[in-house]
């Protein structure tokens, strides 16, 4: 059993000192600043922040920004003392200052877990872990557990189907009213409505400079009930976690997105959401093992019970 769905506070670094960090809050104010009791906190030599900077205050379903500082808040470039934020809203904490993104999400909460705050989540820490029901190993069809033996059918022509890579080809992009949100650097734009074509031309949707992107680079979509993207280069250069796509690929909640092997890379955190991560770490490459020295070593042991005949010979030569 579930709890009724509580509407989730996420805040997303986009320029600052935690960059690419992303934090979740359901708590009915939300304080920002450099003192130790705020929710969302800023180094304390950051001195273009205040203290107690700002606080975001939820009247209902909405939430509203109250500025308490001394060098300002700005909402979309513009200063604000109080206003009602909306989904995509980039705020700056003075001029000049760290830059977050808002968003909100309805999310379900297990009935097993204490009320409270919800923490703040490391950047690899999955959004949503599921309920101890979810993780249960799938009941089997009752046909499947059936003793009973079934005459064999008569053999009939069968058409193989093409491997799902190619049959990807047939799910065509439609234009639908699906909402998207994509922060890049410092650049965060909504769109209301699918596709949304992604490259360094001037004519796409998003404008990605980036040396690694083509001016047509990829189209995202909805189809199928869920998001999708394809990749426009002819090139196999979009990777899904770590893995190139054919042409279309799904986007699941927390899937790692890499538009080339060198960048950028991207976190699709569900429901139309994409926002720029951090290059992932090269794995160290293990050192060569000469094998010629194991060889050595597995063939001519050196124990001392291999010296103990040079030793005698040596005492019957001194004899």
């Amino acid at each position: 059993m579930k709890r009724p769905p509580v509407i989730v506070v996420q805040i997303i670094h986009i320029l600052g000192p935690s960059k690419g960090e992303i934090q979740e809050f359901n708590e009915p104010v939300i304080s920002i600043g450099r003192h130790a009791s705020c929710h969302v906190r800023f180094p304390v030599g950051l001195i273009s922040v205040s203290r107690k900077h700002a606080e975001i205050v939820r009247e209902g379903n909405q939430f509203k920004l109250v500025d308490q500082s001394t060098n300002g808040i700005f909402v979309n470039g513009k200063r604000v003392k109080e206003v009602f934020l909306k989904n995509g809203d980039v705020l700056e904490f003075s001029e000049g200052g760290p830059k977050v993104s808002f968003l909100t999400q309805m999310k379900e909460i297990p009935l097993e877990e204490p009320p409270g705050p919800v923490r703040e989540r490391s950047r690899k820490e999955p959004l949503f872990r599921g309920t101890p029901e979810d993780q249960q190993p799938p009941i089997a069809p009752r046909e499947a557990i059936k003793p009973e033996a079934r005459a064999p059918e008569p053999k009939r022509p069968q058409v193989v189907a093409p491997p799902s890579p190619e049959r990807q080809e047939e799910i065509a992009p439609q234009h639908v009213a699906m909402p998207l949100v994509i922060q890049y650097g410092p650049t965060l734009r909504s769109f209301k409505a699918l596709p949304v074509t992604l490259g360094k031309s001037a004519k796409c949707n998003f404008v990605v400079d980036h040396p690694a992107i083509f001016d047509q680079h990829a189209q995202i979509f909805f189809s199928q009930n869920e998001y999708r993207i394809m990749d426009l280069t002819g090139q196999r250069s979009i990777r899904v976690n770590g893995q190139p796509i054919a042409l279309k690929a799904p986007l699941k909640a927390n899937d790692e997105l890499a538009l080339s092997p060198k960048g950028p890379f991207f976190r699709y955190l569900g429901e139309g959401r994409l926002v720029e991560v951090e290059a992932p770490l090269p794995k160290e490459p293990e050192p060569p093992v000469d094998k010629a020295k194991e060889g050595l070593r597995e063939d001519i042991p050196q124990t001392k019970e291999s010296k103990k005949p040079s030793s005698v010979f040596k005492k019957f030569f001194r004899n």
